[in-house]
């Protein structure tokens, strides 16, 4: 995702960054030896202040009309850094306006024919996906026609399978991971496919740096890339990528992840030494990370000889009690980006959250388009696994002629109208309301059978006539 301009800075090395494979041993051998763990320097009392100035500071940035996204990045991070610290988007209103909640006026603005823009990239769903999850927006039914985890769909790339958007842009394909398998359904379900995570997992893993970070740009297949220093900021994007899609934090690359974190910390203040130089945005994002796997950055490796913690660095930069962050220690001001990553990091936040519950009176927790409108143009996020490991992935597009629609029309649908276009090229049988019996070719046989699941639900027979309502995710499996 994009991130606020940095002027290089040289920031030396407190410490020498190991090997990869003798930090993950080093490690690895101290988790199973059960390694004593220093106790935390920022207090509850004192993140809970944090976090209570964090949030009167965000609400300062919330426009007349009640917007905190427009044009470009904006303050819709803001979302993210609401929800990790326990406060409803719903709730937040210019001048006690409710008719001009930021959640009411985000989800209008994602709603817009014209959002993001006239050539839009998988970041900017991405992006979307991620904050209205966190506002308690459903990100797959923020309308009737806008659908983002449909509109994300569209940027699976079939030629490498698992990377989304171009894959030399690398940040693309784990905000992927972190959008799919963070935003979780109404009742905290995944909705996406497991087989799906497992090829973007597949592809992170591939481009993972040998000291255990990452960077932005594809660096898989590339020997000289994978020798170059890990980034602060996407090594922490990834290892919650990682996580979120189900890897845990024991997994030998999350270790490796987890070491070159904890060799980057500058003793005598707590930060990361960055790429650019030490500031609160990368420690916002390598917290959240660590957040995410649920690593405690406040003990054991991450708290310095010095007895500073990432949390420590973080609340230093905070302005109290006024609540905006420094984006380096020698600003005198805050950033309105810098303060959203260090307060979701504070706060205890991954990348998104489930959202706050409202405390405006008869507010939802939860909003989102509930029917099909008939004669409105949408798209359906499909997934098509015959077994192989290398799923199909599309975005369907389609104009329903009733509230609800059926398997077997979203299957001819994407036979003609899907991006990418082969995600389904036959179906057996092609009309009627059976159950479905062959897919591109795969039949039936013996135990193996096509199954489907919408939203995250148990496999079950896929048949032609089966209800398929507005947003819903929409996979088919072939197998026993």
């Amino acid at each position: 995702m994009s991130r606020t301009p940095r002027v290089p800075t040289a920031a030396p090395l407190t410490r020498r960054r190991a090997p990869r494979a003798l930090a993950v041993t080093a490690l690895a051998a101290a988790l199973a030896l059960g390694a004593p763990t220093a106790s935390a320097t920022s207090t509850p009392a004192q993140i809970a202040t944090s976090k209570t100035n964090g949030v009167a500071y965000l609400k300062t940035l919330q426009a007349a009309d009640g917007s905190y996204a427009g044009s470009g990045l904006s303050n819709e991070w803001a979302f993210s850094a609401f929800a990790a610290a326990g406060t409803a988007p719903v709730d937040v209103a210019p001048g006690g306006d409710t008719t001009k909640n930021a959640r009411t006026v985000y989800r209008n603005l994602l709603a817009t024919p014209g959002w993001p823009s006239a050539t839009p990239k998988a970041t900017d769903y991405e992006r979307g996906i991620l904050n209205a999850h966190a506002a308690g927006i459903d990100p797959a039914r923020v309308s009737a026609s806008r659908n983002l985890i449909a509109d994300l769909y569209g940027y699976w790339q079939t030629a490498e399978t698992g990377y989304f958007g171009p894959s030399a842009n690398f940040n693309g394909t784990v905000f992927a991971g972190l959008a799919l398998a963070g935003a979780q359904t109404q009742t905290g379900v995944r909705r996406v496919p497991q087989a799906l995570l497992d090829s973007v997992v597949t592809r992170i893993r591939a481009n993972q740096h040998d000291d255990g970070g990452w960077g932005y740009q594809k660096a898989e297949g590339d020997p000289v890339r994978l020798a170059e220093p890990g980034d602060i900021d996407m090594t922490g994007a990834a290892m919650a990528a990682l996580c979120t899609s189900g890897v845990p934090n024991t997994d030998p690359d999350v270790v490796a992840a987890r070491t070159f974190l904890a060799n980057s910390l500058i003793s005598s203040s707590g930060a990361f030494d960055a790429m650019y130089g030490i500031n609160s945005s990368s420690n916002g994002w390598a917290v959240s990370g660590l957040n995410a796997c649920g690593i405690n950055p406040q003990t054991g490796d991450f708290l310095t000889p010095a007895g500073k913690t990432p949390i420590d660095f973080l609340i230093s930069l905070q302005f109290n009690p006024a609540g905006g962050f420094r984006y380096k220690p020698a600003d005198g001001s805050p950033s309105a980006y810098s303060s959203t990553d260090a307060l979701r990091a504070v706060a205890g936040g991954g990348f998104t959250s489930a959202p706050a519950i409202p405390t405006t009176p008869g507010a939802p927790r939860w909003v989102a388009q509930s029917a099909f409108t008939p004669g409105t143009a949408t798209k359906l996020a499909l997934t098509v696994d015959n077994g192989t490991g290398a799923p199909k992935v599309c975005s369907v597009a389609l104009t329903p002629t009733a509230t609800t629609t059926t398997l077997g029309a979203v299957l001819d649908a994407a036979t003609g109208a899907a991006t990418p276009a082969g995600c389904v090229t036959s179906v057996t049988p092609a009309t009627g309301t059976g159950t479905v019996t062959a897919v591109n070719g795969t039949a039936n046989g013996g135990t193996s059978t096509w199954k489907a699941s919408v939203d995250g639900s148990a496999f079950t027979a896929a048949a032609r006539d089966r209800v398929i309502g507005v947003g819903d995710t929409i996979a088919l499996r072939y197998g026993s």
